[in-house]
């Protein structure tokens, strides 16, 4: 490993744009893992741009801060009289537009390398429900029993409960970070948890409680090898993965490797690996599953496209684990775009 990164060396600086920000409530954890991200990455071998995008400005800001616009028309920035360009993107933008494809429909006009999943492959896995379908149609692993409902269509509570039953998990169909989602236990909770869920979506997933043990798996390529890093079980002190307990110190134990039966382990790196493919991903994305306690049968819950990069996010420990450093990491998956 260490020797293909003495390779990268010889390599001329390259100019990336370090994408982070993005237009929804999970942009204050995308700016979390930018400022991990840019720590790490090689100042050897790239010259990073953090660029910070809201619905209202694209901007970088220099080091004697100045705020730069982007120029959209070409994705530059001007700097003291100098036009940059970008030879590659690094999109750590959680949420709208950086994990549902939009961003990178964006770069692929402007023949703009990127990190993650291509445009296609990022909106469908960004909308849990027809992913959902995918995953289930390819006859690899389990999905949960759910029902899509939608905003301005009609749907009724009582089929809901009637084919959902309780308890059950009610979600933004198109979102991360657990914004918006509960847990719903009786038939009075099921409305409130879904106007809260269209609170932050047009589209909402009510899915079937599945009790067991959740496991997270990372999967990246780099010069055309895949790579499975070690499984990670997450352990919550909340009744659920919400987004305090994701976020929160203390809230979460995350065991890197998972004290777990190695043929358990090795199903669930097989399964990560073999949707990683199936379903046209790249760069680093994590799957996440339950493991049924009465079945041992394996649940597909989510896939992740554009996973926290924060230093304590799961996919840094994995790496770490598998003897990596972060640094490294990066600079093996810009190494195949």
């Amino acid at each position: 490993m260490q020797s293909r990164l003495q390779e990268h060396k010889l390599i001329v600086m390259k100019n990336i744009a370090l994408i982070a920000g993005g237009y929804s409530g999970e942009n204050v954890i995308s700016i979390r893992s930018a400022s991990v991200v840019e720590k790490h990455l090689d100042s050897a071998l790239f010259n990073v741009y953090k660029i910070i995008i809201t619905p209202e400005s694209w901007t970088h800001t220099t080091a004697d801060n100045q705020e730069i616009s982007v120029d959209k028309n070409d994705f530059s920035l001007t700097i003291d009289g100098k036009h940059i360009t970008f030879d590659m993107a690094f999109i750590i933008v959680h949420g709208t537009p950086g994990e549902d494809g939009k961003l990178q429909g964006y770069l692929d006009m402007l023949k703009i390398p990127y990190n993650t999943c291509d445009a296609t492959t990022s909106a469908l896995t960004f909308n849990k429900g027809f992913c959902n379908e995918v995953v289930k149609n390819s006859n690899i692993v389990n999905v949960s029993d759910a029902m899509h409902i939608f905003k301005d269509k009609w749907y009724s509570i009582s089929e809901i409960a009637h084919r959902i039953g309780f308890p059950c998990f009610v979600k933004p169909n198109c979102g991360g970070s657990s914004i918006g989602m509960s847990k719903v236990k009786t038939l009075d909770e099921l409305k409130p948890a879904i106007d809260k869920a269209f609170e932050e979506d047009t589209q909402v997933l009510v899915e079937k409680f599945v009790k067991g043990r959740e496991f997270s798996c990372g999967v990246f390529r780099s010069e055309g090898k895949k790579i499975v890093f070690p499984v990670t079980e997450i352990i919550s002190k909340k009744e659920f993965f919400d987004f305090e307990a994701k976020y929160t110190t203390g809230m979460t134990d995350e065991i890197t490797p998972a004290q777990i039966d190695e043929v358990f382990g090795y199903i669930i790196q097989d399964t990560s690996s073999i949707l990683y493919d199936r379903l046209n991903c790249a760069g680093i994305v994590r799957f996440d599953f339950i493991l049924e306690d009465d079945t041992n049968a394996l649940y597909f819950l989510e896939v992740n496209t554009v996973p926290g990069q924060s230093e304590n996010s799961i996919v840094p420990q994995q790496a770490r684990a598998m003897g990596l450093t972060i640094q490294e990491l990066y600079t093996l998956v810009l190494s195949e775009i």
